[in-house]
């Protein structure tokens, strides 16, 4: 995969004229070198429903009068660009119009994306309807006659459908089209059966043709479906409904999965399909680098005039940040990364319905995320079918129900010398009766008051000795033999409800010892609140000051790297070992919000006198800056620890320590 990818949307309608009259071969390959850009995806059909070249399987734009595709490619490779060719496979809308009979429609027969008249807008396709066979012709046209480096479908996935088509397969095969439980499999076999045949008909005639199907979020739990891509294109425009929290959980637990994968943002200050918003320039540097820091490839979106000519301003900016990556580059190729900490994705657990109960992120995996990144802790996300044996802890976010087969993984796990940070409901048997798994203490019940007090008995970095609220459900447990409680929980006098109440918001502490809220055993810590779900809604620094306390002592003298950054600095550490050396990251900015709560990145501030500790398996024979390859001292210790001070981070720096 190359580094540097634009995907080059074209998304146009046929009231308006004059299309790709503009474009200029000359002007197309200056703005992709003006970009630093190594590979473009350009469109052949887009979600209007046009072809944007000669078709005899769908029918080109009414306004374009030459192969604007057949062009872009064949610039592209003239300046040795990749040209991957996207063809929209959920939203047809000239296709909608004849046939809208072939939509996906809900419980309520109506279609999705929208369905209202005063906010017009797209309609998605069943592929379970003589539309698969449509698209199935467009895709061969496109591989048959085009020199394309790979097929991009978007807006696809699993999905409940009950349209005619999908309710008559369902009764046929002498189902309830009503029950839950048969449209997800019923949706399951659909997706399949789209994605084996577009694999079939691209392998007829080029095999091995790179192919991903897009749906804006790779499913944690889910790698059946991630295994019918070729590689992973993980779509995360942080202003564009995605934020800042998305594409590092989605990223730790892609490096996992043995697949190559990139990063995708936008240009855009916002998202998808807008004209004249510019991101910051210092934006797309940063999250370009933080692709490259986690181990990925970059994708910058971008969209195409209606006229065909490719925007400088646009190119200017990503030039900058391309620029950058571009010289990075032989520090980041075939890289994994190092952690001493797992986090067992919540939704991982539950994503095995037609649709996860969880958005991109979710409510625990979003405050464990933020957690590890702010305390700079080095971590993967992973599911059931990750070697948990590779961690020296486990983290089970709020709400992990423990199966057999989980249960006996996590036991062999702490019998290997792994710990466990459980908190809330997590460790629970799935009658949420007991805990299914040793953690040092007895389960009582759910907890009757919300929110509680939570008297540390450890100091906090930051805050004095107090008793903190926790606004999440709470759960009464009682410490085994031997368990060291570090902490206890106060009830508050009552809970507000009917006519009895105090102050504002919930009533005070009354200021007792009402038993264990955290406890320390053999196998872990046990947090008896769902503190990460609370950290990303209420963001409290009490939580996550409880959560790193719980971390290092778990991870003791075993802690790969320390590191004197601010909360928003990100370090992550890579090893190339081909190379024989490891790549320490070190990221520094900070997302502010703005207008109706857009995050947007405008000020790198430059940050001095980094103190970084790293423990590595081998004597360090040599550490410098990259790409400047500037030395650095160091100085490493008996037990493999190397110290060393970086002078200066501006937004990203790569330290390399080779071996």
């Amino acid at each position: 995969m190359r580094f540097r990818q634009i995907h080059l949307d074209f998304h146009t309608s046929e009231a308006v004229e004059g299309i790709g009259k503009d474009f200029s071969k000359t002007q197309f390959q200056d703005m992709l070198k003006r970009g630093h850009v190594d590979s473009i995806t350009v469109f052949s059909k887009c979600h209007h429903g046009w072809a944007y070249h000669p078709s005899e399987a769908n029918e080109m734009h009414p306004h374009l009068d030459f192969d604007l595709l057949g062009a872009m490619i064949e610039a592209a490779h003239e300046i040795d660009v990749k040209t991957p060719v996207y063809l929209s496979a959920g939203l047809d809308e000239k296709l909608a119009r004849r046939h809208p009979e072939w939509l996906n429609r809900d419980e309520q027969d109506r279609t999705n994306w929208v369905n209202s008249f005063l906010k017009p807008g797209y309609h998605q396709f069943c592929m379970n309807t003589p539309y698969l066979d449509i698209l199935l012709n467009q895709i061969e046209e496109v591989v048959q006659r085009y020199d394309a480096d790979g097929i991009f479908l978007d807006i696809v996935g699993v999905r409940r459908c009950f349209c005619h088509s999908c309710l008559e397969t369902i009764r046929s095969a002498g189902n309830d089209p009503l029950d839950p439980d048969v449209q997800v499999k019923h949706g399951e076999r659909v997706y399949a059966n789209y994605t084996r045949r577009v694999r079939e008909r691209v392998d007829a005639i080029k095999p091995g043709l790179p192919v991903f199907h897009n749906g804006g979020h790779i499913r944690r739990g889910r790698r059946d479906l991630a295994a019918m891509n070729s590689h992973l294109e993980l779509e995360s425009l942080p202003t564009g409904g995605w934020g800042y929290d998305h594409f590092p959980l989605s990223a730790r637990y892609a490096q996992g999965m043995g697949m190559d994968y990139l990063g995708m943002t936008g240009k855009f200050h916002t998202t998808w399909g807008e004209f004249g918003g510019y991101k910051h320039p210092a934006a797309l540097r940063y999250e370009t680098a933080l692709s490259i820091a986690n181990g990925a490839r970059c994708s910058i979106g971008d969209q195409l005039h209606p006229e065909g000519l490719m925007d400088p301003a646009t190119y200017s900016i990503i030039g900058e940040a391309y620029g950058e990556v571009e010289k990075k580059e032989a520090w980041c190729t075939a890289a994994r990364n190092v952690a001493d900490t797992a986090l067992l994705s919540v939704e991982s657990i539950i994503s095995q319905g037609a649709e996860s109960q969880e958005d991109r992120t979710g409510a625990s995996d979003t405050g464990a995320i933020r957690m590890l990144l702010e305390g700079h802790y080095l971590f993967d996300v992973v599911d059931m079918e990750s070697d948990f044996g590779a961690y020296k802890v486990l983290i089970l976010p709020d709400r992990i129900t423990i199966s057999d087969a989980l249960a006996d993984k996590l036991n062999a796990f702490t019998a290997g010398g792994g710990k466990l940070l459980a908190t809330g409901s997590s460790g629970l048997n799935k009658e949420g009766t007991a805990f299914a798994i040793d953690l040092g203490v007895r389960y009582v019940g759910p907890s009757a008051y919300n929110p509680e007090y939570f008297c540390p008995s450890f100091s906090l970095k930051s805050l004095p000795s107090a008793s903190f609220v926790f606004y999440s459900e709470g759960h009464i447990v009682e410490p085994a033999a031997g368990s060291n409680v570090l902490g206890y929980r106060e009830f508050p006098y009552f809970n507000r409800e009917g006519i009895t109440f105090c102050s504002h918001q919930h009533t005070p502490s009354a200021k007792r010892n009402d038993g264990a809220g955290m406890v320390e055993s053999a196998g872990g810590i046990y947090i008896a609140w769902s503190v990460f779900e609370d950290y990303a809604t209420k963001g409290s620094l009490a939580l996550k000051e409880v959560v790193v306390h719980a971390l290092d002592l778990l991870l003791g003298a075993e802690k790969s790297l320390r590191a004197s950054l601010p909360a928003q600095g990100i370090a992550t550490l890579m090893e190339q070992q081909e190379e024989r050396r490891y790549v320490n990251h070190l990221l520094y900015a900070v997302p502010v919000k703005r207008g109706d709560g857009v995050e947007v990145i405008e000020d790198i501030v430059p940050l001095y006198n980094i103190e970084v500790e790293v423990k590595l398996p081998a004597e360090a024979k040599r550490i410098y800056l990259a790409p400047e390859m500037t030395e650095l001292p160091y100085v490493q210790d008996a037990e493999g620890r190397v110290s060393y001070t970086l002078p200066k981070l501006e937004c990203h720096q790569m330290i390399v320590l080779e071996t």
